[in-house]
């Protein structure tokens, strides 16, 4: 929370980001922007890209700590200079020389807004203007959200970027983002989590211990693996019971749809939307190689029906990438979160009568 409101980086209970000093299991790409640095020509635009929940905003901040504490020409380590007078302030965000552009929140419907404005994307303007001299960074977490707008008015920074600005792009699709973003930036790709790292990233952020079920459906993402166990698990076990035979049951589909209903539910539609989409990828893989260990009773027997075949597979995961674009679409124009579900729930449906 800021100023007592929800922050839109932010992963349900979990500490923001910028309050995580430590990343695990990420350091080839942390040597990567080492390297560029300690060859002194740093790019200007940075795209972070991985699974969501494997620390891309986490190494955007220490990349932005490490920045704007005054670093050394070479350095072994993104580590900041402790003590440094700019520490407080970026805790704070409260750091002249750093601009946080992430979904903000919406006075009128008392939610956090569905993508990042371009009203959001103009306060760059200001930030560059005022800060004439010196090193700035800026941090769009994530990249991913920026409507069509405010994503033009990013490219045109990345195309004529001001003196000592460094743009750090977090993006968990850039298969959607513009062509010309990507092509202008520098990629660091950050990968799934070991299972060990994946529990003492999730003990760092004060989760409970994750089980065995918990940690093969969270596939390497700590951010996934809190997710699961503040209720996604449960989100996707009835999932997977709501699939296990077709037809699937229109009166549990219609309570589950119902239940994102209200300002109250809407917290609930990311997780779900999360589940949805790491069910159909795991059927999809399933099919070309082999089942994985079940995360939960009867997952197996649900993945082999929605992808009995590599013919099948494909066309789960095109359904997949479809059923995602559907939603950014509905979530960006307020479609109400049930029935954003229920189109979710009703297309997978289809898919698994035609199979």
């Amino acid at each position: 929370m800021t100023d007592g409101l929800p922050e839109g980086d932010r992963a349900g209970d979990a500490p923001h980001p910028r309050h995580t000093a430590r990343l695990i299991g990420q350091g080839p790409a942390e040597r990567a922007f080492l390297d560029a640095w300690n060859g002194g020509r740093p790019h200007h635009g940075w795209l972070l890209t991985g699974p969501r929940g494997v620390g891309k905003a986490t190494l955007a901040w220490r990349i932005a700590r490490f920045l704007l504490t005054d670093p050394p020409p070479h350095a072994d380590s993104l580590d900041p200079e402790p003590g440094h007078p700019a520490l407080p302030r970026i805790d704070a965000l409260s750091e002249p020389a750093l601009m946080l552009l992430r979904r903000p929140w919406d006075e009128k419907t008392k939610r956090l807004r569905a993508e990042i404005t371009v009203d959001e994307a103009r306060r760059l303007g200001p930030f560059f203007g005022l800060s004439a001299s010196g090193r700035r960074v800026v941090i769009v977490d994530a990249a991913d959200d920026l409507n069509r707008n405010a994503a033009n008015a990013i490219l045109k920074l990345l195309e004529e970027p001001p003196v000592g600005a460094t743009l750090l792009l977090i993006s968990h699709q850039p298969a959607r983002l513009l062509p010309t973003i990507r092509s202008r930036c520098r990629v660091l790709r950050l990968g799934p989590l070991s299972p060990k790292e994946v529990a003492e990233a999730v003990a760092q952020a004060g989760g409970a211990e994750t089980d065995p079920g918990l940690a093969e459906l969270a596939q390497g993402s700590p951010g996934a693996a809190l997710d699961l166990a503040e209720g996604g698990a449960e989100t996707y076990a009835g999932l997977v019971s709501l699939f296990a035979h077709a037809p699937m049951d229109r009166g549990a589909a219609r309570r589950l749809a119902d239940s994102h209903a209200g300002r109250a539910a809407s917290d609930r539609l990311p997780v779900t939307r999360d589940m949805l989409q790491r069910l159909l990828h795991r059927a999809a893989r399933a099919a070309v190689a082999g089942p994985p260990p079940e995360a939960v009773p009867g997952e197996a027997a649900t993945l082999s029906r929605l992808a009995p075949n590599e013919d099948a597979a494909r066309a789960l995961a095109a359904l997949a990438q479809d059923l995602s674009d559907r939603f950014a679409h509905a979530a960006a124009v307020n479609v109400d979160p049930a029935a954003i579900v229920w189109d979710q729930l009703a297309a997978i449906d289809g898919h698994a009568r035609n199979v």
